[in-house]
């Protein structure tokens, strides 16, 4: 796994070695379909550029998952190491409101 935020990795390739789909024509897919977003962004290219501390948000079957890039991984290992290079974020809820 790279550390240095100046690094970026195709969006397609990160969501293969995240494990977050297991081909690049899928997430290429799910990318065209404009269903992912870099910091709030819609993304409709596969060549977008992830850097450590984006926040991407991914629509998956069991539901919204709201993730920061911790790392950037150099190739599909075990989900473990997978893991290590995103952490969830909690979306916010109806009763945060002050």
């Amino acid at each position: 796994m790279t550390d240095s935020a100046e690094d970026g990795m195709r969006l397609d390739k990160w969501l293969v070695h995240a494990r977050f789909c297991k081909t690049r024509d899928i997430a290429a897919t799910l990318i065209r379909r404009s269903r992912i977003r870099i910091n709030g962004r819609v993304v409709e290219k596969n060549h977008n550029l992830v850097r450590v501390d984006d926040v991407l948000t991914l629509p998956l079957r069991a539901g919204v998952k709201v993730l920061r890039v911790l790392g950037l991984p150099v190739r599909r290992g075990p989900p473990a190491e997978a893991q290590a290079c995103y952490a969830e974020i909690a979306p916010p809820t109806a009763d945060s409101g002050d």
